[in-house]
């Protein structure tokens, strides 16, 4: 049988499977070396950590009333929070992308949905931290609208529109205080009283401007069939009668103004809103008292159970984000209002049935 010999080594297919290995083996590495040094587009949301409203997580109470009686309270109304990992100048790789994936109470979002176009960390920081102190004014408001304890609001102009009925009439710093003789109020806002009328008709403003009060009727301007003055509204201003002091601090977001508003109506009241119960929530809320829908809950949800949280209360705009997601041992009530949150509350302590998504 005829044989060829070739030297150690030198073999064909030794040599081209080797080198084809070996190339393999370099572009794994270098894929590798790319996915742990290239940030993702994305950020991870975790559960972050829960706080009772009507304790003291700090040694120091966490609503703060001066001024106004308050009464005992038991159980817990913890708000809740999520952590988030990634954005500009974080280290956030496809492996923690991945880790997070597969973590079952984690989520994966693109970071859009935290940082708009061009925010660093910082500007983010400071936006909820805004949001959180804005979240506790309209907690107060809200709370006190509720309770039917008078204050007063101020909705101070911030700039007005060319072009528009407002424009060189009224100026930035006049601060609105009735339309058409009906005080600004948590019942009766600005913006909804205005456009309580057909586009065109006239409307009355009273205005403080530098100590004094001056009244001016507009024509409403038709745009896209609604009536408008032009204004732009900046932060309302509230006067409450006794003092409300939140003391929470490197958290943000708007997201705890609900349980903040039924903590200061727990504390305000002889009555406990919880009857000893461990109950968690969520929801920006409106001086109205309306409940918005916020982001993460999911998340929410997973920290208030592992907290010991046993009811959860929901905006009625996240039932649809809750389905299949909500742990064993809580109960989710659905709320869309600070009269309803209540109310169900105290529909639970009666043992009456409340509302689920």
């Amino acid at each position: 049988m005829p044989r060829r010999l070739f030297p150690v080594g030198s073999q064909p297919g030794m040599s081209n499977r080797f080198i084809t290995l070996l190339i393999a083996g370099v572009v794994v590495v270098a894929g590798l070396i790319v996915a742990a040094v290239v940030q993702v587009p994305y950020v991870a949301l975790t559960p972050g950590p829960t706080f009772n409203t009507l304790g003291k997580p700090q040694g120091k109470e966490l609503i703060q009333i001066v001024g106004r009686r308050t009464y005992a309270t038991t159980g817990n109304l913890n708000l809740v929070t999520v952590s988030y990992t990634g954005g500009p100048g974080v280290d956030f790789n496809i492996f923690s992308a991945l880790r997070a994936w597969l973590t079952p109470d984690d989520a994966v979002v693109p970071s859009s949905e935290i940082y708009s176009s061009g925010q660093s960390q910082q500007q983010v920081i400071q936006q909820d931290t805004e949001e959180m102190l804005g979240s506790q004014q309209d907690a107060t408001a809200a709370a006190l609208c509720y309770l039917k304890i008078p204050y007063t609001t101020e909705d101070p102009i911030a700039a007005t529109v060319k072009g528009t009925p407002a424009y060189g009439v009224l100026q930035q710093g006049d601060n609105i205080t009735a339309v058409d003789g009906t005080p600004v109020g948590c019942q009766h806002d600005v913006v909804t009283m205005i456009r309580d009328r057909a586009p065109g008709a006239q409307v009355t403003l009273t205005v403080e401007r530098g100590g004094a009060t001056r009244t001016v009727t507009l024509a409403t301007k038709d745009v896209d069939n609604r009536p408008v003055v032009g204004i732009e509204l900046g932060s309302p201003v509230y006067k409450f009668p006794f003092s409300v002091k939140i003391n929470l601090a490197n958290i943000g977001g708007p997201s705890a103004g609900l349980m903040f508003a039924l903590g200061i109506i727990d504390k305000l009241t002889p009555d406990s809103l919880t009857g000893g119960r461990f109950i968690a929530g969520t929801g920006e809320i409106e001086p109205s008292g309306v409940v918005q829908p916020i982001g993460g809950i999911q998340q929410k949800m997973a920290a208030a159970r592992a907290a010991g949280a046993t009811i959860f209360l929901a905006p009625v705009g996240n039932c649809s984000d809750t389905a299949g997601a909500v742990p064993a041992g809580l109960r989710l009530v659905k709320v869309g209002s600070l009269a309803g949150a209540v109310s169900d509350l105290q529909a639970i302590k009666a043992g009456r049935p409340v509302p689920s998504c």
